[in-house]
């Protein structure tokens, strides 16, 4: 099964950290990373996609987290 995940996370390095501990999970880049401004908190916010085949079915039990 192919599994999706968005992360988030303000625009610090705790972002990059986030995207480079997937990565070498084995989840692969898909799409390009976007930023935003929250107009709430004052801080700009990042995000991206990140796909990973595994086996089995998907399930909305599925803890994407822990692959």
């Amino acid at each position: 099964m192919k599994l999706y995940r968005f992360l988030s996370e303000e625009d610090t390095s705790a972002f990059c950290h986030k995207v480079t501990d997937a990565l070498n999970k084995g989840w692969e880049l898909y799409g390009s990373p976007t930023q935003t401004f929250c107009h709430k908190t004052g801080v700009m916010r990042c995000g991206q996609s990140v796909v990973k085949e595994v086996e089995g079915t998907y399930t909305l039990e599925t803890k994407l987290g822990e692959h």
